[in-house]
């Protein structure tokens, strides 16, 4: 028997294994190869560090130049004209921050409108801001815009209410209007009618006689805020009425020879003494009796408008009696030739405009048929022979 040794075993046993056992191919046996990974070229530290500088400098140009067109529109760089060229801005009760800043990028005021609303909304400008027409230019920044638009009155959250003036309403009528819709008390209108100061020309600041505002009071559509303070309400009202006067119309004005208050007055006997729709002829009588020649067609220049009488006689009711005509006050214009010393009424735009441009008629009077038409006449016994017949509204 040959000598054997455990080791010798072990080596058969376990190569004996390996080879018995199934395996994978001669080709599989290979020692798997790794992927080669491309090399990334490294960018050069120098370019790197070049265009992270580019990058910031565009960024911050970028972000300088944007920063620098809004601080422009908020300080008002960008638009401040010489000399400042200024707008008329309507706030009313229907406007919001968002309308109000489109009405200023309209106007010219402002170049980013959501830039505006931002400060408006961080400012709390709703709280600032009033109804109105505000008289606005373009050297004003956000904060003056705001400041602008306020209003003694009220701001944009506060209650209103619409109230619209007919046309021939007298200051006491307008005021019993106002009154009514809640605008404030009768009385606190009346006392600021009477005593408030208003800075236009044409208003008597020394007379404490609601007259005074007689034919400013302009007949239109108003917003007003409620419990408003009487002297801004009233001065809206006269406001509107000075806003009217336009070049074309001071330019008539002008060439009439009359003042301002004459021609108002003038204008309020043509709101009272007719429909509308013979406003320029009514006009052409009142001015023939007024200029025309000689004994002006029979008149003496005595207007005998009946509405400058009643107007005399406040609380007046029922006919016009011949007590009534004999009464001595400066509105009797039966008694007194010419014109009453104030309008009567708040005339609107159509009567002030026949007040300025009448007809070229040879009437010097005129009468109501019972059609509701006036009839108008050139001679006196014509007039008469009118007021006899079945035709006339009072027979």
């Amino acid at each position: 028997m040959a000598e054997f040794h455990n080791s010798d075993t072990a080596s058969w046993d376990a190569g004996q294994v390996r080879r018995e056992q199934p395996g994978p191919s001669h080709a599989s046996q290979r020692p798997p190869q790794r992927k080669r990974r491309r090399r990334r070229r490294r960018m050069h530290p120098l370019l790197f560090l070049l265009l992270h500088l580019i990058f910031v400098a565009l960024s911050s140009a970028l972000l300088g130049c944007a920063g620098w067109l809004l601080f422009s529109d908020f300080c008002s760089f960008n638009r401040a004209g010489s000399p400042p060229v200024e707008m008329v801005v309507e706030v009313s009760s229907e406007d919001t921050v968002d309308t109000v800043a489109d009405k200023l990028k309209a106007a010219g005021l402002i170049e980013y409108p959501w830039f505006f609303k931002l400060y408006a909304n961080v400012t709390k400008a709703e709280e600032k801001i009033g109804m109105g027409s505000h008289a606005l230019n373009t050297d004003m920044d956000y904060h003056a815009l705001v400041l602008g638009m306020r209003s003694a009155a009220g701001n944009m959250t506060a209650e209103t209410v619409q109230v619209t003036i007919p046309e021939g309403y007298t200051v006491a009528q307008t005021i019993a209007v106002l009154a009514k819709n809640g605008v404030n008390t009768e009385a606190a209108l009346t006392e600021a009618a009477q005593t408030a100061d208003f800075d236009y020309d044409f208003i008597d600041n020394e007379s404490q006689d609601i007259s005074r505002l007689e034919g400013f009071l302009f007949p239109d559509t108003y917003e007003f805020y409620v419990n408003e303070k009487p002297s801004n309400a009233l001065n809206r009202l006269i406001k509107n009425f000075n806003s009217k006067l336009d070049d074309e119309l001071l330019s008539a004005w002008a060439a009439k020879g009359y003042s301002l208050k004459e021609i108002i007055t003038i204008a309020s006997l043509i709101e009272r003494e007719t429909d509308g729709t013979d406003q320029a002829r009514i006009a052409s009588v009142i001015y023939n009796r007024l200029d025309g020649p000689g004994s002006k067609g029979g008149t003496n220049g005595l207007l005998q408008v009946d509405a400058s009488l009643l107007y005399g006689l406040p609380g007046h009711e029922g006919a016009i009696t011949q007590a009534d005509l004999e009464t001595d006050t400066p509105y009797n214009l039966y008694k007194y030739p010419g014109l009453p010393p104030t309008p009567i009424a708040n005339p609107g735009l159509s009567a002030i405009e026949a007040a300025l441009e009448p007809e070229e008629t040879g009437y010097y009077y005129y009468a109501l048929g019972k059609e509701g038409k006036h009839h108008y006449f050139e001679t006196y016994n014509e007039h008469v022979n009118f007021v006899n017949s079945s035709e006339y509204y009072g027979n």
